[in-house]
Parts: C-alpha cells; sequence; structure tokens
C-alpha cells in the first residue's frame, strides 16, 4: 500500500508546484511558508487511486477550465450543472486543504471558492495564492453577506464576492467577467480600449468616437471602461455597484440608470449608433 508522505515533504512537494507554477522563485514571499504551514494538518490525501498530488490538464480544448470548491452538495451540484450548460470544464473539491494542493499545481482559468470550508477556510485558500503571485481570477461564495465579510473577502485578494442565495444568470454573468476581464480588446498592459469605433485611452483618461473626442467625468470613465472591458457579455447593476462605488451605497438608488442615460446621450450624440444596451430585469451590455 501507498502512504500519503508526512507533512514536511507534503509541503515540500506543494512548494515545488507552486515554484514550477510561477517559474520565477524569486518573486515568491518568504511568508508563502509561513502561509501554508499555518495550516494545520495538511497532508496528502489517500484514495483509491493512490496519493492525490498534482495532475496535468487532460482537455486542452475546453474554453474553461474551472476549479468549483463548494462542500454543499446541492449547491456544488448545482453551479456545476450551470457551468457545463456553458460548455465548460469544472472540477469539484469539497474539502479547503485538496483545493488548495489542485489550486497550486494545476492551471485554471477561473477558481469559485465558497468562504465556509472545513479543514482551510476560503480566506486562507486566497491568501496564499496570492503570496505565491498566482493571479488566477477567484470568485468568493458565501453565506455571509454584510458588507465586512464581503470587504474581508476583497481585501484577501478575491475579486469578486457572490452572496448566497443567487441566481444562476448573476453567477454566469459574474464569471464570464472575470475570465475575460480585460481581453475584449487590450490586456492589462495595454493602455488602450477600443469596441466598434470607440477608443478609450487609459493613460490619458481620454474617450473618443470616430476620432470625436468624448468628455466625461472621472466616475463616468470608469464606468464607460468597466462596461468595455466587459463587451458582449451582461452586467448587473450589482456588479457595477460593487466594482464602482461604496458596498454601503444604497442597493436601491438610480444612480446607475443616470450614469448610464448620460453616457449614451454623450456616446450617441450626432446621430452615432447605441453601445450600451438594457437587458431588463438582468443588466447592461456593451454591443454593435
Amino acid at each position: 500500500m501507498t502512504h500519503p508522505p508526512d507533512a514536511t515533504m507534503f509541503i515540500t512537494f506543494v512548494f515545488a508546484n507552486v515554484w514550477a507554477k510561477v517559474r520565477q522563485p524569486s518573486r515568491v514571499p518568504a511568508q508563502t511558508g509561513d502561509a501554508i504551514r499555518n495550516i494545520d494538518g495538511l497532508h496528502g490525501q489517500q484514495t483509491g487511486l493512490g496519493w492525490t498530488g498534482c495532475a496535468y490538464r487532460n482537455d486542452q480544448t475546453a474554453p474553461m477550465h474551472i476549479l468549483l470548491v463548494e462542500d454543499d452538495n446541492d449547491v456544488a451540484s448545482y453551479i456545476a450543472s450551470g457551468l457545463k450548460e456553458r460548455g465548460h470544464v469544472v472540477e469539484w473539491q469539497s474539502d479547503g486543504k485538496e483545493a488548495l494542493v489542485r489550486a497550486t499545481c494545476e492551471v485554471y482559468d477561473l477558481i469559485i471558492l465558497d468562504r465556509m470550508l472545513p479543514s482551510v477556510d476560503g480566506l486562507k485558500i486566497v491568501n496564499v495564492l496570492r503570496a505565491t503571485d498566482d493571479r488566477t481570477p477567484v470568485l468568493l461564495l458565501s453565506a455571509l453577506s454584510d458588507v465586512d465579510e464581503r470587504v474581508k473577502g476583497l481585501q484577501a485578494g478575491a475579486d469578486d464576492y457572490l452572496s448566497k442565495p443567487f441566481a444562476m444568470s448573476e453567477l454566469l454573468a459574474r464569471v464570464e467577467a472575470l475570465v475575460r476581464r480585460g481581453s475584449v480588446s487590450a490586456t492589462s498592459e495595454q493602455t488602450v480600449l477600443r469596441f466598434a469605433d470607440l477608443e478609450i485611452n487609459l493613460i490619458a483618461h481620454t474617450a473618443q468616437r470616430s476620432s470625436m473626442r468624448i468628455d466625461l467625468t472621472q466616475r463616468e470613465f470608469r464606468f464607460l471602461e468597466y462596461l468595455v472591458r466587459n463587451a458582449g457579455r451582461v452586467v448587473t447593476r450589482s456588479m457595477l455597484l460593487e466594482n464602482l462605488w461604496d458596498y454601503n451605497f444604497d442597493p436601491q438608488t438610480n444612480i446607475i440608470d443616470q450614469h448610464v442615460s448620460r453616457l449614451r446621450t454623450k456616446l450617441e450624440s450626432g446621430g452615432r449608433s447605441r453601445l450600451i444596451h438594457t437587458l431588463r430585469g438582468v443588466g447592461y451590455i456593451v454591443r454593435q
């Protein structure tokens, strides 16, 4: 019988894979070791196939490879079904320790992570990932919906936070926005976003359509930038509030509608076509 390695060997194993993934050992902060060692009882798991260490992705043709970490079977099944219907490959883990191993040795397009997990909670997993400079997008799920908990999740390094219960349509919208963010016409290193005849200069903070300058306030500029980065995908009102305003902002306010209206007026002046479209009861989408 193959026995799982002891804790020291396991941590060495995790680090070997983290370093291989990062490929730049000098960038791994010294506190990474402390972050992993502080997870009490971390060790390999014995299964019918032997010790479950790192595996390598077999399906290279899948549009998205998603790690789902959720200890509630019903919730996990609900999420996985919705994602698979969109053609995504979903790997499910219910235990925090095993999820940490998978996250540090496998390549994923996105990690959907429950806040409260057995063995290792979601915040600690995010902390370890960010300490190793792993920038895989993380969507944190939690029944803890108060402002302080959401702030803790984002401060730990999560990219987005979704409170339970949630509609599948919003989960899918957030997933697509996170994974595709910045890949429409620009990466995070590029300085110009383009969609149709609209051009946004991220350095000069200017926008123009068909070479005609559009005067925008700072908030309008950020609003438009966020929409264009997610062009072709639904952006909900709550996503806009959470990314562009404080969490304490009144969700019943019509500030979103006011900004959309002002942006449309400026973008459509001179008879230009509409770019920001409303999906009633869902949110907004930028498309031609």
